[in-house]
């Protein structure tokens, strides 16, 4: 199996359990690894066979912006079966890193890993 991915998309937006993080928005990172067979795509070099990353990126912008949450866990869940639904991936896995909640450490976050159901 192919991978297409996408390192530290930056989406700033309103995340978080407390009520000062429901005041103003934070910058979350995602990696996402998208497991496909790329063979069609390659040989027809046509964006319509492949995976679309920038697709991706702004279906992942548009739904982290659009409605907030407040646990990492829920955003997560949520995108994986987006881009599970809405894009030719038999496997994705997201991780989300969340730089200023936690003062003592550089970044904290959650990685998932969902599978197309059979």
């Amino acid at each position: 199996m192919d991978k297409v991915f996408i390192s530290q998309l930056q989406v700033n937006t309103i995340i978080g359990v407390y009520d000062f993080e429901k005041e103003s928005k934070q910058d979350l990172f995602f990696d996402v690894e998208m497991l496909t067979d790329i063979r069609v795509a390659a040989l027809s070099d046509d964006i319509n066979d492949a995976v679309d990353y920038a697709l991706v990126s702004e279906r992942i912008i548009a739904h982290t912006t659009a409605k907030p949450v407040e646990l990492l866990e829920t955003l997560v869940e949520q995108l994986a079966a987006i881009i599970l639904t809405e894009f030719n991936v038999q496997q994705v896995m997201i991780r989300v890193s969340k730089p200023a909640a936690v003062k003592a450490a550089q970044t904290v976050g959650v990685e998932i890993t969902r599978f197309r159901p059979a």
